[in-house]
């Protein structure tokens, strides 16, 4: 893509209502932009960071055996009255129809709706197990929305549920799920940072397990195993008498985080409700029991902003990155840089192509750095006399001269 076509600019000024840093960072660099509080336009570079996103979970999803279907936003009120929330949940928001005059909820999740739909397709063992997942808006009230693209009032979630006909089945295809996230956020360049964390279980079980990644900006506090290297939740660690719940150990290290991601086993709360159940070998009714993982899609992109980046702007790991190489023409080098381009994307290397001819040389590597691609290959007389391009990675100072005959080997060699 060219820049100069790129209708979204980078600006100087951090905007004066963001405080944390991801959304300051997302705004300067042209990544989303703010409708209001709690509500973000994805722009075109963060739109491509979304669905390389929402790819990796698809792919790790489908990889569970997860069926991708799309669910409603608007929500009957009959549904969330079933289950008590219309008037349990503080944060749902809730709106009347102006010709039918019925109530309707925003959904800020959905097990109202799958249950009741997964009514009308099981009824025998016979069609367990299965599991179902959407990605899609979501909607909470916010009482005081803020940490940027980490707390909203609308935003994306993968949401997966599980169904079965035993305690066994959930409990095995949970442990797969546990690998399927630690997937995602290693592919996503957050798994170093991220722990499986032990948390409240609820009604149907001890624990359920969150995933966090520390960071100075999170709200959260988690206790890190020395020795096994998952975590504890502060609200638990109490009840876990200041020991790890997997191997004992008493070395635990306070860390401030944000939550990614969680996983809960949901037994019968829901089917019980919506009469969710299906007839076993032996002909008898039985409730089905479910499962159900969650992931905020907006908030690993704000999550990533968050963690890695320097004094200069966003340091985007290769897999989610808008872009692979960022390429810079500087003034006189319109036409070797026109060739590297169309070179690089005959390659189906993804580019970004700085061709402003109205912008400096420093104002083009600060709007690099800032955007975060992460390489930086550039074109000016001095590398096209040596028949070369000057390369640097993101996460580098190095600056390396390769000869423009060897730059899709550098370039292709680390994909």
């Amino acid at each position: 893509m060219r820049q100069s076509k790129l209708f979204t600019k980078t600006i100087k000024n951090v905007p004066k209502d963001e405080i944390s840093l991801n959304a300051k960072l997302l705004v300067r660099a042209g990544f989303v932009d703010k409708l209001m509080a709690g509500v973000y336009t994805l722009l075109p570079l963060g739109w491509r960071v979304y669905k390389k996103i929402e790819n990796i979970i698809k792919e790790e999803m489908d990889t569970i055996d997860g069926q991708e279907i799309y669910m409603p936003t608007m929500h009957p009120k009959k549904n969330w009255q079933a289950t008590e929330r219309w008037d349990e949940m503080d944060d749902l928001f809730k709106f009347t129809s102006f010709y039918s005059k019925t109530d309707i909820a925003l959904g800020p999740t959905h097990e109202e709706v799958i249950s009741p739909l997964l009514k009308r397709f099981v009824s025998s063992y016979k069609d367990l197990p299965l599991a179902v997942y959407h990605i899609q808006n979501k909607f909470r009230d916010e009482k005081r929305p803020k940490s940027g693209l980490l707390r909203g009032r609308e935003f994306v979630m993968k949401d997966l549920y599980s169904f079965h006909a035993d305690q066994n089945d959930l409990d095995k295809y949970y442990e797969k799920c546990k690998t399927a996230y630690v997937n995602i956020f290693n592919r996503c360049g957050i798994g170093e940072k991220t722990y499986i964390t032990y948390a409240s279980g609820g009604t149907f079980s001890k624990y359920s397990h969150e995933y966090q990644t520390v960071s100075k900006a999170g709200e959260d506090i988690i206790y890190i195993c020395g020795k096994c290297k998952i975590a504890v939740n502060k609200e638990i660690l109490a009840d876990q008498k200041n020991k790890c719940p997997e191997c004992g150990s008493k070395e635990l290290k306070e860390e401030k985080s944000i939550e990614v991601g969680n996983i809960f086993k949901l037994g019968t709360k829901f089917s019980k409700v919506f009469d969710l159940s299906f007839k076993d070998k032996n002909g008898k009714d039985q409730l089905v029991i479910m499962g159900c993982y969650g992931i905020g899609l907006q908030r690993l992109i704000g999550i990533i902003a968050e963690i890695m980046n320097d004094k200069n702007g966003i340091i985007w790991p290769e897999i989610v990155a808008p872009f692979k190489v960022h390429l810079i023409s500087l003034e006189g080098t319109r036409e070797a840089a026109d060739k590297l381009y169309q070179d690089l994307v005959e390659e189906k290397i993804e580019v970004l192509y700085d061709d402003r001819d109205e912008k400096s040389a420093g104002e083009k590597f600060a709007d690099a750095d800032l955007i975060g691609i992460p390489y930086r290959v550039v074109v000016s007389d001095k590398t096209i006399k040596e028949d070369s391009v000057e390369v640097k990675k993101r996460r580098s100072e190095e600056v390396e001269l390769v000869k423009i005959d060897k730059i899709m080997g550098v370039i292709l060699k680390e994909r």
